[in-house]
């Protein structure tokens, strides 16, 4: 079997864990909802699909989450909360450099949006160490439509087996198998590391 030539991978619950229940008790200390309505708010309303496809501006993310959560901070206090809900998953990121030590291409691919983005570069020092990334926002699409997954490919280069995904989302991983790629469910970074182990991409 040839060894694949590039990894890809998801982002949140991959290479930082995420909580947006901190986002909407810090909300909630400065509004008229409850922490919990406003996490459901964020859950389920449409607002974090469009800002996370590019259909709607930071500023108009803003207002609306305003609008639906009673927040009444400014927007810049908003921005910080927002995005202030991420920490790095250590051995994942022992594993994206390991790789890269190896001289294989990595890559980001993530369902995302500006503020995100921008926080974890601006405090992850590993963010700045892949070959390249694909964001929701910018591209118009989510996982798992396939747009998006033929941008990986012609930014990679690559496609089938030559792609390895990890990704924790079941149904993000179909769609890169369904691709040809090597899509791996992440759950446990030991189990991860051994899967690529596998396929030969860590010796």
């Amino acid at each position: 079997m040839k060894t694949p030539e590039v990894v890809v991978f998801d982002l949140g619950k991959v290479l930082v864990d995420f909580d947006y229940g901190i986002a909407a008790g810090k909300f909630a200390a400065n509004g008229t909802n409850t922490a919990e309505t406003i996490r459901t708010f964020i859950d389920h309303s449409p607002l974090l699909y469009r800002f996370e496809t590019g259909l709607m501006t930071k500023e108009a993310f803003y207002t609306e989450i305003c609008a639906g959560t009673g927040y009444g901070g400014t927007h810049d206090e908003f921005c910080t909360i927002f995005a202030d809900i991420f920490s790095p998953i250590p051995a994942m990121i022992d594993l994206q450099a390991t790789l890269r030590t190896l001289g294989i291409p990595t890559y980001i691919f993530s369902n995302t949006n500006e503020l995100a983005v921008r926080w974890i570069k601006e405090r992850f020092p590993f963010f700045a160490n892949f070959t390249g990334y694909v964001y929701s926002y910018e591209q118009g699409a989510m996982k798992p439509h396939e747009k998006i997954y033929e941008v990986v490919e012609k930014m990679t280069g690559k496609a089938g087996k030559q792609i390895v995904y990890l990704d924790d989302r079941a149904e993000n991983v179909a769609a890169g198998a369904a691709r040809g790629w090597h899509a791996i469910l992440h759950q446990h970074p030991e189990e991860s590391r051994q899967k690529l182990q596998a396929l030969g991409l860590l010796g």
